[in-house]
């Protein structure tokens, strides 16, 4: 069943209206056609679906019908209606793209306007709408489209190098495209066209002869065996007119002819008996649809009637009607009007006395009004449990809409928004958030707490809505003590040689499992002054990720992390603290919960300053734990790396030989391990907290040579694992302190 394109719609204009499965429309009311008895009429039906209002028909098939629509942005719509009053589902077409129906509820959609240029193929069987679409792909064979003949399988005509073409049947089966090539047709046919395919047989049109001297042909086609059965001649090809129906007993086809104007061709199958009705001027907009023997026809400004093909008597069906379509089953339906039981579509079928009836099996109808009918936000949601997402999801009352989400923070007023269009089947409109917001090159995940979810919804027409719903949802994430935005992401800190501090916020939950920056944003300036820089985690209670720095006087100065990438004003810790040489913090070295911090003075002994969560007295007094630190170059505090006790400490020394302290808990270490040697290809170790979302904190080491991630492994003999980043690219010398 093929429906017109916006091509074939303007090419009727000047030479004849096509309605859809081929079906040519009749222009005038051949004489032949006279009144005849009136068949009586079909009593309203209850409980049908319906038509809507306003809508064109797109095709019908076995289960349901089609129907399709211009949106506001001028893109085309198609919806699905199933006549047992299921859901609708609405079928989205690629731009500038078109569809044909057939095969029972087979729809394909392509990427021409033009149904027979179509070469990139999506088909969907709406008698089961959540099954996944099949693609076939006529590009690589140099095909088009011609016909639907199952849920896997089209007609195509295939071009060849020598310029002449082919019919094939194309199967998708699985992966594989197959061919099939369709044989019994003249060498040179080409231009082929084709039906709606019914009981593996499908009639197609084509042209043959010299350049000069055209001719056309038909053939019926049983696509089983890939043969043409039975050939017809035709006075034209007729591509771009279509009017190709088959029943049981007759084939039917238009034709053109200068000074007459249309004609219907018809022969008897069984007798070959052919038939020449005139239509004549093809302005009136007629329409026809074969069944059996009879030719069901009419326009808008007569009733439908159908007319025996073999002895001319006409019958009335319907007091009026605007288009006639072919059921694969070889019924017809009209969208029509009659007094008993009003406008909407009905079934042409074969009674039991041989003579043609109408049933009513829609009403046309305008949809029931656009509404949210239920509210999938959840209240709570914790975005390290779910992987980093959260699917949000709203029920309509009907399919034809759309939904703009606005999720927005409300502490900052920052948001993320999406359209959502329908979906493949039924009106629940799902929408999956990853945290973030819309900030080039990536998203940038926006923080935890109380969000406000905003949808609104509009019918595509522009004609219903907006409609509009709120929902609250409060987002949380694990702590983070290397995260100064409150997003759950790591953030690192880098100082150029002028002394500005720039932040770096890593992808979260990164879905390619690669390391980067989110965004790139200025923390600070004048941070030159500081010889030593130490991110510390949370030391004042604050939940955020706060900073220390010494600067050249030994004075320590405390920066408290507001939660929104920046610090708040230095306060003075104390003083004294340029007996030392080299500082870090951020891990918890004695299971009391906070944040501590370690000191090697140049002696080499190390102290331990105990977190006291105070914001104006960070740090409870030093503590000797250790001596002969001084044979390390640097230290970090690393977190629990280890599934030991408490937080870990990594140490490299001169020879670039990087070695584990696992914490014991009381703040002092285990007997040192080895990690590993060529430690000194990098200028900078971080404790960064937990980069790669596996619940355990990590390494990140930068250098000349590169940026690398360490993941830790939780295992003290073999504690990471190395992972490439994108991380400070082209960057390796532009800062002296990463943290």
């Amino acid at each position: 069943m093929q429906f017109r394109s916006t091509r074939l719609a303007l090419a009727v204009t000047a030479v004849l209206t096509v309605t859809a499965l081929g079906a040519g429309t009749l222009a005038t009311a051949p004489a032949a056609l006279a009144a005849g008895p009136v068949a009586a009429p079909a009593q309203k039906a209850a409980g049908l679906p319906v038509y809507p209002e306003g809508t064109d028909p797109g095709g019908v098939g076995a289960s349901g019908f089609l129907t399709y629509f211009f949106a506001n942005d001028t893109s085309r719509k198609l919806l699905w209606t199933p006549y047992d009053g299921g859901p609708r589902t609405l079928l989205q077409t690629p731009e500038d793209g078109g569809w044909a129906m057939g095969a029972g509820d087979v729809v394909v959609t392509g990427d021409a306007n033009w149904v027979y240029e179509m070469r990139s193929l999506t088909l969907r069987n709406m008698a089961t709408p959540s099954a996944p679409a099949v693609g076939i792909d006529l590009r690589p064979l140099n095909g088009t489209f011609v016909s639907v003949l199952g849920p896997t399988s089209v007609l195509a005509q295939l071009a060849k190098a020598d310029g002449t073409t082919e019919l094939h049947v194309v199967t998708k089966d699985g992966a594989a495209t197959n061919t099939r090539k369709v044989t019994g047709l003249p060498a040179d046919a080409t231009e082929f066209f084709g039906s709606a395919v019914r009981d593996g047989v499908v009639l197609v049109g084509y042209e043959t002869g010299p350049a000069n001297a055209r001719t056309g042909g038909r053939a019926l086609v049983d696509t089983a065996a890939g043969k043409a059965t039975d050939t017809y001649a035709s006075a034209e090809g007729g591509r771009g007119y279509g009017g190709l129906q088959f029943s049981d007993t007759h084939v039917a086809w238009y034709e053109y002819e200068a000074g007459t104007g249309g004609i219907i061709r018809s022969v008897d199958r069984k007798t070959g008996e052919a038939k020449r009705t005139v239509l004549g001027p093809h302005t009136a907009e007629w329409y026809t649809a074969l069944v059996g023997d009879r030719l069901v026809y009419g326009n808008p400004k007569t009733p439908v009637r159908d007319v025996s093909l073999t002895t001319g008597e006409v019958h009335d069906l319907l007091d009026s009607g605007s288009l006639a379509l072919v059921a694969g089953d070889g019924t017809a339906v009209v969208r029509g009007a009659r007094a008993a039981d009003g406008k909407g579509l009905f079934r042409i079928e074969t009674a039991q006395d041989g003579t043609l009836k109408a049933v009513k099996t829609a009403d046309e109808a305008p949809l029931p009004g656009l509404a949210f009918d239920q509210v999938d936000v959840p209240e709570t949601v914790d975005l390290d449990r779910t992987g980093g997402k959260v699917t949000l999801a709203w029920t309509l009352s009907r399919p034809d809409a759309y939904v703009d989400v606005t999720i927005k923070h409300l502490a900052t007023g920052k948001a993320a928004s999406a359209r959502v269009d329908a979906p493949a089947a039924g009106t629940r409109f799902s929408f999956t958030w990853d945290g973030t917001w819309a900030v080039s090159p990536v998203g940038v995940h926006l923080p935890n707490g109380a969000y406000e979810v905003e949808a609104v919804t509009l019918g595509l027409k522009g004609n219903v809505g907006p409609v509009v719903t709120h929902a609250k949802m409060n987002v949380t994430r694990a702590h983070n003590p290397h995260d100064y935005s409150d997003n759950g992401s790591t953030d690192l800190l880098a100082r150029d040689k002028d002394g500005v501090l720039w932040r770096d916020d890593l992808r979260d939950h990164s879905a390619d499992g690669t390391t980067g920056s989110a965004r790139r944003t200025k923390a600070g300036w004048g941070w030159e002054a500081y010889p030593q820089i130490e991110a510390v985690g949370d030391i004042a209670g604050s939940d955020v990720g706060d900073l220390v720095a010494v600067d050249g006087s030994g004075v320590l100065w405390h920066y408290l992390g507001k939660g929104d990438g920046t610090f708040a004003a230095r306060q003075r810790v104390g003083g004294g603290w340029q007996v030392y040489d080299r500082i870090t913090g951020g891990s918890d070295l004695d299971g009391d919960g906070r944040a501590d911090l370690v000191a090697v003075d140049k002696a080499g002994d190390l102290y331990l300053y105990k977190g006291t969560g105070n914001a104006s007295a960070p740090y409870a007094a030093r503590k000797k734990t250790g001596h002969g630190w001084g044979i390390y170059n640097q230290i970090t505090a690393v977190g629990n790396i280890a599934g030991g006790a408490a937080g870990d400490l990594v140490a490299r020394d001169k020879d670039g030989v990087l070695w584990l302290y696992l914490g014991k808990g009381d703040g002092t270490f285990a007997a040192r391990t080895k990690i590993g040697g060529g430690w000194n290809a990098f200028s900078q170790l971080v404790g960064a907290g937990d980069v790669d979302d596996d619940g355990r904190p990590d390494l990140i080491a930068y250098g000349a040579g590169g940026t690398y991630l360490y993941s830790s492994t939780g295992s003290y003999t073999a504690p990471f694992t190395r992972w490439t980043t994108t991380l400070y690219a082209g960057e390796g010398t532009a800062f002296d302190n990463v943290l």
